[in-house]
């Protein structure tokens, strides 16, 4: 199935996540608001109880938790994330998520530019 993210990479645009934000009644819903080549922006909601197993990511990541409570462990740590936090980490860092109530949060993966590439010259 072909991707439709919200944000075309041509065009300025705004939206409102809490619109765009979706709950199951027992299930994840994601929704892709950005892809290019190094940048890519997921929004995700999770209804309470369900859960994602440690794995980990090639890219640096960015959780900004918008509403409700996981448990997000992180190398082990499990770190309790309420709506306004913010978490970074970097690539191949082990981690899992579990609803401990229905949440809703906005995924940030980013490559490392290559070396001299123009966005490391700014």
């Amino acid at each position: 199935m072909a991707e439709n993210p919200i944000f075309s990479q041509g065009a300025a645009s705004v939206t409102a996540l809490a619109k765009e934000t979706v709950f199951a009644d027992n299930g994840i819903v994601s929704r892709t608001l950005l892809s290019t080549p190094s940048v890519r922006m997921t929004l995700f909601a999770f209804a309470e109880g369900q859960e994602l197993t440690e794995h980990a990511s090639t890219r640096h990541a960015v959780v900004q938790m918008l509403s409700g409570r996981c448990d997000f462990t992180v190398s082990g740590v499990v770190h309790a994330l309420k709506a306004g936090d913010l978490l970074y980490m970097p690539p191949s860092t082990p981690h899992a998520v579990r609803a401990t109530e229905p949440f809703s949060m906005l995924l940030t993966l980013a490559r490392d530019e290559p070396a001299g590439s123009a966005a490391t010259r700014s």
